[in-house]
């Protein structure tokens, strides 16, 4: 990845993120990475972090933020729960409501950035979740946290799958990230995403912020756990040590690659 000149302030960071996603998006949706067929085939693109954490879904409404194509939503669907999906993409969005009618499976999908979305009439949901790789799109936690909480019906559950900012730091990134983005110009993560680069900008968020935006907007947090593996191989120098489970060590030791939160809204 190289670093670029801060682009323009006029220029919107999100509007310049959501043409980047657009991009990813047409080449995820083929890739092997991402496996659609083997989903429509009846597979899940769901591991075994996210399946751990949240559990039962059967009978419940879920919300999942920061979407891409839904393959996760879907996945959900699939195990029993009422979804709705929101992506800034709409090109993402696109392929994940054609997965939607080629499946048949109750999902909604929304196309706006997380700030922007309300749910309107329909009730709060029983669980939000997002994952990998969805927060260093977005400036400012505070907003998001109350988002979550907003769209949670009292008692309703959070949860979360998140690469552990410690790997940023190894990698050459801030771990106490500032107001303003790193902006650059990367490829993506796919095996066919060689020639897909696009400028972006992201934002660090330590495990600290994280936790304090969910407190405040009235989350409850149950637990927090962290792993020494990722469930993709995504980052350079990856080891799979056991099946699906990618490892990274610095001086010897293993590095914290994700990490995941659940929580409940407070009643009242």
């Amino acid at each position: 990845m190289n670093r670029t000149p801060a682009i323009p302030s006029a220029m919107n960071y999100l509007d310049l993120n959501r043409e980047a996603w657009d991009r990813r998006a047409e080449a995820h949706f083929v890739s092997r990475f991402y496996d659609v067929d083997g989903f429509l085939a009846g597979g899940t693109s769901l591991r075994e972090i996210e399946l751990g954490e949240v559990g039962d879904v059967a009978g419940r409404s879920l919300l999942h933020l920061q979407c891409h194509f839904g393959l996760d939503t879907l996945s959900w669907a699939r195990l029993g729960a009422d979804c709705t999906g929101v992506d800034i993409s709409p090109v993402a969005i696109g392929q994940a409501r054609q997965l939607a009618e080629k499946t048949g499976l109750p999902a909604r999908f929304v196309c706006t950035d997380v700030y922007s979305y309300a749910r309107g009439d329909a009730a709060p949901s029983d669980i939000v979740f997002t994952s990998y790789g969805a927060i260093c799109w977005l400036p400012d936690l505070d907003r998001w946290a109350r988002v979550i909480a907003d769209n949670l019906a009292p008692g309703g559950r959070f949860h979360m799958a998140e690469f552990h900012p410690l790997y940023d730091l190894i990698a050459g990134y801030a771990y106490f990230g500032g107001a303003e983005p790193d902006v650059e110009e990367s490829g993506t993560y796919t095996e066919n995403g060689g020639d897909v680069r696009a400028t972006m900008a992201v934002w660090a968020h330590p495990l600290g912020r994280v936790l304090n935006a969910l407190i405040n907007a009235g989350i409850e947090i149950q637990r927090v756990n962290e792993f020494p593996f990722s469930p993709y191989a995504c980052f350079e120098g990856m080891v799979e040590r056991e099946p699906g489970r990618f490892y990274i060590t610095h001086k010897e030791h293993d590095v914290p690659i994700v990490y995941s939160i659940a929580g409940r809204k407070v009643a009242g």
